[in-house]
C-alpha cells in the first residue's frame, strides 16, 4: 500500500511539471509573436536605413510641364521661344513685326515674314529685375512701351538698327511715376503719338505724354474695369467693365499740338450684362463687343457724336464666353474672332455665321488674341507658345464682298479691278487650303 502510495504521488508530481512546461511555452510563444494591431510592433520596427533616411529627406524633384501640343489643318505656325507664361502681344503699324511678352523675363520682336517659315527666329530684349505683362509698339515701329509687373510702371524702350539689320532694345533714362493703385489691364500709344493710356481695374483710366506727364485722369464709373483701349485712329480711350455698356471718350489736342482736354463722345449700350472686351477696326468705324450676356454685338460708330448722334447696332450674334472672354476684330471689319477658356470661335462679321472653331488652342486661358494688319492671320496666346492661324474666314468674307460690289458696279474700270482682286483673293485661299490638305 506505501509503495503503490508512492507510485500515484509521482505520477501526480510528474504530471503537474508537464502541466507547468506547457503553459509555460504557450506564454512564451505568445510574448514572441506579438499582434498585428498591438504597440510592441510599432515600438520594435525596425530602423530605417541611412539611404532610406537620405531618399525621405530630398525634395521630389519639380518636373518640368509638358509641352501642350495642338494641331490643325489652319496652324500656320507656332512661336516657341519663350520659356515663361505669354501674356500679350502686338503688331507694329507697318505690320512688319510681332511683339511678345512673358513672365520669363523678355520680350521677343518676331518678323511677320517668317510666319510660314519652318524656323521662326526672333530678337530678345531682357527685362533686368522685372518682367513685363503689356507690350505696345510705337507708331513709328521704332519703339516699344511696356508695364512692368514688379515696378508697376510703363518703360520706354527704342529700337535701335544695327548695320546687320537686327536690332539693340535701349530702355529710356527714367521709368514712368506710379500712378494707380489697381491692377493694370491695358496700356496703349496713340497712333497720332501724342498720348499714352494706362487702365487698371479699379476704374482709373490715366493719359500721359511721352514723357510721363499726366494730362489727364478718367474715373470709368463701371464699379471695375475690365478693358481698355485707345482706337487705331487715336482718338479715342474706350472702356467697358462691370455695366452693360462701354464709354468712349475723345482725347483732344489743339491745332498746334498742345492737349485740351478728355470729352465724352458715346457709348455702346444694348447688352444686358457686363461687357468682358471690345476692339476697333482699323478705320475706328466699327466696334465689336463681347457680354457675358453671351452675345457679341457689331456696331457702326461711324457718327456725328458731337451732335448727339449714337452708335447703330449692326448684328447680334449668340457665342459661347467665360469670365476673361476677348473679341478681336479683322481689321477690315470682316471677320471676328471670340475666345471662350482655350477655345477660339471665327464669325463672318457681315452674315454673323460661325465659321470655323479651335478647340483647346493652348494648356491655358487665352491671354490674347490679335489680328494682322494684312487681315492674313490671327494670333493668341495661352501658355508659352504663340499661335498663328490663317484667316481663311476673312478670304471667303472679302470675296462675298467684293462679289456683291461687283454686281452693283456701273464703271468698267470698277469692274476690271473687282474681277482682279476677286482672283487674288480666291487664288490665295486656295493656296491656304490646299497646304492645309498637304
Amino acid at each position: 500500500m506505501e509503495f503503490a502510495a508512492i507510485f500515484a504521488l509521482s505520477l501526480l508530481i510528474g504530471a503537474l511539471v508537464v502541466l507547468v512546461a506547457v503553459a509555460v511555452g504557450r506564454q512564451k510563444s505568445e510574448l514572441s509573436e506579438p499582434k498585428k494591431d498591438s504597440p510592441v510592433e510599432e515600438n520594435t520596427a525596425k530602423a530605417p536605413s541611412r539611404k532610406q533616411k537620405q531618399q525621405q529627406q530630398q525634395r521630389p524633384r519639380k518636373e518640368r510641364p509638358q509641352q501642350h501640343t495642338f494641331t490643325h489643318q489652319l496652324l500656320a505656325s507656332a512661336l516657341k521661344s519663350h520659356s515663361g507664361h505669354v501674356t500679350c502681344l502686338d503688331f507694329s503699324s507697318n505690320g512688319k513685326y510681332l511683339a511678345s511678352c512673358s513672365d520669363d523675363r523678355t520680350i521677343r520682336i518676331w518678323s511677320t515674314k517668317d510666319f510660314l517659315d519652318r524656323d521662326h527666329k526672333c530678337l530678345r530684349a531682357n527685362i533686368e529685375f522685372d518682367h513685363a505683362t503689356l507690350v505696345r509698339f510705337s507708331p513709328d515701329s521704332r519703339a516699344f512701351i511696356t508695364w512692368l509687373a514688379n515696378g508697376e510702371t510703363i518703360r520706354i524702350y527704342k529700337m535701335v538698327k544695327k548695320d546687320d539689320g537686327t536690332f539693340n532694345f535701349k530702355a529710356a533714362p527714367g521709368d514712368f511715376p506710379q500712378k494707380h493703385k489697381g491692377v493694370i489691364i491695358n496700356i496703349g500709344i496713340a497712333e497720332t503719338g501724342k498720348f499714352i493710356m494706362s487702365a487698371s481695374v479699379d476704374t482709373q483710366i490715366v493719359i500721359w505724354d511721352l514723357k510721363g506727364e499726366v494730362l489727364a485722369t478718367i474715373n470709368t464709373n463701371q464699379m471695375t474695369n475690365s478693358h481698355a483701349a485707345v482706337s487705331p485712329c487715336g482718338r479715342f480711350v474706350a472702356s467697358c467693365g462691370f455695366t452693360p455698356d462701354v464709354k468712349v471718350w475723345e482725347v483732344c489736342f489743339g491745332k498746334s499740338g498742345e492737349f485740351r482736354e478728355v470729352a465724352r463722345a458715346f457709348d455702346l449700350k444694348g447688352h444686358s450684362a457686363g461687357v468682358y472686351s471690345f476692339d476697333f477696326s482699323n478705320d475706328s468705324r466699327r466696334m465689336v463687343t463681347v457680354s457675358k450676356d453671351g452675345t457679341w454685338k457689331l456696331w457702326d460708330t461711324d457718327v456725328e457724336y458731337k451732335k448727339k448722334q449714337d452708335p447703330y447696332l449692326l448684328r447680334t450674334v449668340p457665342c459661347k464666353v467665360s469670365e476673361g472672354s476677348r473679341i478681336a476684330l479683322s481689321p477690315d471689319g470682316r471677320v471676328v474672332a471670340i475666345s471662350n477658356i482655350c477655345d477660339i470661335a471665327m464669325y463672318n462679321a457681315t452674315t454673323g455665321e460661325l465659321e470655323e472653331e479651335f478647340h483647346s488652342v493652348h494648356n491655358g486661358e487665352i491671354t490674347d488674341l490679335k489680328f494682322d494688319i494684312n487681315n492674313r492671320f490671327l494670333v493668341s496666346t495661352g501658355d508659352r507658345v504663340v499661335r498663328v492661324f490663317h484667316n481663311v474666314t476673312g478670304y471667303r468674307a472679302a470675296i462675298q464682298d467684293m462679289q456683291t460690289m461687283l454686281k452693283k458696279a456701273s464703271n468698267d474700270g470698277v469692274r476690271q479691278r473687282l474681277r482682279q482682286q476677286i482672283t487674288d483673293a480666291q487664288s490665295a485661299l486656295d493656296t491656304v487650303l490646299n497646304a492645309a490638305k498637304n
